[in-house]
């Protein structure tokens, strides 16, 4: 049932990963003009910090999970479809619902991590959660990657095929599983919007060790939001062209998924809370040595040694949220979570993009590995306020 899981999992999250991509390349080749697909990233990722509580909450509630599953990436995958068939074709208005649409469904991507603890046994959580970090990276280096792919092959315009096709495979998947539904059944009670991101927001609050996680890795993604633009500057500043930045950016990857799958085999709830304080420590170090790098070869070693720093964290990350919230309440706690680290990520890439004249790429990675430090004070300074 795990291997069905990641199997359905992954395809959505790279349909989700190579989605702005493929938006960026199909606008580019429709209309020539790339800067109108910003608009349309921003319309998808605005309903997402509202969308992901929402759909976490009901995830927490309905007693057929499956059925919810299903229905929100079928409709994701229609969706997506219709955003890449309309996007630099028809008015900009009609695109920009379309896209609001993808971003009210599309969080369930983040919200099937929190079914884990519904069919894989206590025993085997700490290897599950490290194989779903592996799935993330493995769908943030293949999404992207696929989509330039096509690109090259069939031309930007077609581009939006390869997503739509990984998110549609990933939606008939999901009917296979077999989701047990909550062991707390809430009956008779209904909360707004308002309500249900408050009350995500309350969990992650009130419990010390998720308050210093949520502030932490939302200190953290703030920083590493401007990673990119810092990757390709820095391929520019050590002479080997913009270009380079792509190939910085997939040892990251590469480096992140082994450091996943290496805390699949070793990591556990107990040593989570040290793999949190290593993790953001050796992200930043690394990337504060990317500013004193000779060559590409050696952006090369360090971007990797950055991504194996990072891989245990994230799975940490998802294992720490499993273990302190409440079991009716997961599903609500990962997608809120996750939507304050997409906003803050988001919010890093704009000031980057501010800075990054003034900076250049040493600066900015400089910078970038302060947060990681201020991340980890914050995480080392609420661990120890009293509190639950």
């Amino acid at each position: 049932m795990l291997r069905l899981h990641l199997t359905a999992a992954t395809l959505l999250r790279v349909s989700a990963e190579g989605a702005a991509t493929a938006l960026v390349l199909t606008v580019q080749a429709r209309t020539g003009n790339a800067a109108r697909a910003g608009f349309v990233q921003t319309a998808m990722l605005l309903p997402y910090v509202l969308s992901g509580p929402v759909i976490g909450h009901a995830l927490d509630r309905t007693g057929r999970p499956r059925r919810l599953v299903a229905v929100l990436a079928g409709a994701y995958a229609v969706a997506t479809a219709l955003l890449m068939m309309s996007a630099g074709r028809s008015p900009l208005v009609l695109v920009l619902l379309v896209a609001a649409v993808v971003g009210c469904v599309e969080p369930v991507v983040v919200a099937l991590t929190s079914l884990l603890p519904r069919f894989v046994p206590p025993e085997q959580l700490s290897r599950a959660y490290g194989l779903e970090a592996s799935s993330y990276t493995v769908a943030a280096v293949a999404g992207p990657g696929l989509a330039a792919t096509v690109a090259a092959v069939a031309g930007g315009g077609d581009t939006g095929i390869v997503v739509v096709a990984a998110a549609a495979l990933g939606a008939l998947a999901l009917p296979l599983l077999r989701i047990a539904p909550p062991q707390v059944r809430h009956e008779g009670t209904r909360a707004g919007v308002g309500q249900i991101v408050a009350g995500g927001l309350s969990v992650l609050g009130t419990n010390r060790v998720l308050r210093a996680l949520t502030v932490s890795t939302t200190v953290a993604w703030f920083g590493f939001g401007g990673f990119t633009v810092a990757a390709v500057l820095l391929g520019q500043d050590i002479g080997a062209g913009a270009g380079a930045g792509g190939q910085l950016l997939a040892c990251f990857a590469l480096g992140s998924l082994l450091g996943a799958l290496a805390s699949a085999r070793w990591l556990t709830p107990v040593g989570a809370e040290r793999t949190v304080v290593a993790g953001l420590l050796g992200f930043g170090a690394a990337v504060a040595a990317l500013a004193l790098v000779p060559s590409l070869p050696w952006a090369w070693a360090v971007c990797g040694a950055a991504g194996i720093a990072e891989g245990p964290l994230f799975a940490a990350t998802l294992m720490l949220r499993q273990r302190e919230a409440p079991a009716d309440r997961l599903g609500q706690v990962n997608t809120t979570g996750g939507s304050l680290k997409i906003g803050a990520s988001a919010g890093g890439a704009a000031l980057t993009g501010v800075f990054a004249g003034q900076l250049g790429a040493d600066g900015l990675m400089l910078g970038i590995a302060a947060f990681q430090c201020a991340a980890t004070a914050l995480w080392l300074w609420l661990r120890k306020v009293p509190g639950r």
